[in-house]
């Protein structure tokens, strides 16, 4: 029988939902899970934006930006997991570029002179329909005196189809934050940089709703962990998985997938299928 976790983040709980065995090697075995360059952008974006949000408001200008960008950037080169991409001269400069692009998406979505931060990656712990829930809140912001939910996101926009499946998380940390402070904010977002922001209205059956859908995964989560049975769903996510060697369903997706030329040709397990 797996030990269950003490706690759900919207990371791990989606983690869940997409495949229960990587889930498994990855929060039960606690195998380490490299970080892919995205993972890497996206911590490096998040820890400048706060470092510019925690500035006055009249600070928080591209060029101190760039300035902030400057300063944190040798810590990420330093980085294992960065150091693991083994790039090029070139690769390298593109990946700098990258991730400054995403920095200075911001400004196509907002001017964060004009933004009244409360708090910056807000640490909140709740019970939600009977689940412990942590999270981290990017951004509390006050707006025409209401509470507004803020999250990065240094990806691409979700198709349609998937875009409020992605706002059940800051759902899920408006819920958790009402708990916290009492109050129930307004509006909860995510901002696209550099593309565009979703954005929901804050209500209580829309947060039961999320916190229902958060439920039903940890009770998948208990009973996966009291049978020590974890299925694997294969699918083309199975080319980004760094367990996919050990994985007897997720190696046959890979192989079946390359022989049908269906594999993107930048999925990172590619290799395992054509060694």
């Amino acid at each position: 029988m797996a030990d269950l976790p003490p706690y759900l983040s919207p990371s791990s709980a989606t983690a869940f939902d997409g495949c229960p065995r990587r889930w498994m090697f990855k929060y039960v075995e606690r195998r380490p899970e490299p970080s892919g360059q995205a993972a890497i952008v996206g911590s490096f974006v998040h820890e400048v934006l706060e470092a510019l949000c925690g500035l006055p408001a009249p600070e928080r200008t591209q060029d101190r930006a760039k300035e902030l960008a400057r300063a944190l950037w040798p810590s990420v080169e330093e980085n294992d997991d960065y150091l693991g991409l083994a790039l090029g001269e070139a690769e390298a400069r593109a990946f700098r570029w990258q991730a400054w692009l995403a920095v200075a998406g911001l400004w196509r979505l907002e001017d964060p002179a004009e933004v009244d931060v409360l708090s910056t990656e807000q640490k909140v712990t709740a019970e939600l329909a009977g689940v412990p829930f942590l999270g981290i809140i990017d951004r509390v912001d006050r707006v025409s005196g209401r509470l507004v939910i803020t999250d990065y996101k240094s990806g691409a926009v979700p198709a349609a189809r998937w875009r409020a499946d992605k706002l059940q998380q800051v759902l899920l940390y408006a819920a958790a934050f009402e708990q916290i402070d009492g109050q129930q904010p307004d509006r909860a977002r995510l901002l696209y940089l550099g593309q565009r922001v979703l954005e929901v209205t804050v209500t209580s059956p829309k947060i039961e709703e999320a916190a229902n859908q958060l439920a039903a995964t940890w009770d998948g989560i208990e009973t996966a962990c009291a049978s020590d049975r974890f299925d694997a769903k294969p699918s083309v996510l199975c080319g980004w998985c760094p367990f996919a060697n050990d994985c007897p369903e997720g190696w046959a997706e890979l192989v079946q997938r390359e022989a049908a030329g269906t594999l993107p040709d930048h999925a990172p397990a590619r290799l395992l299928a054509l060694a």
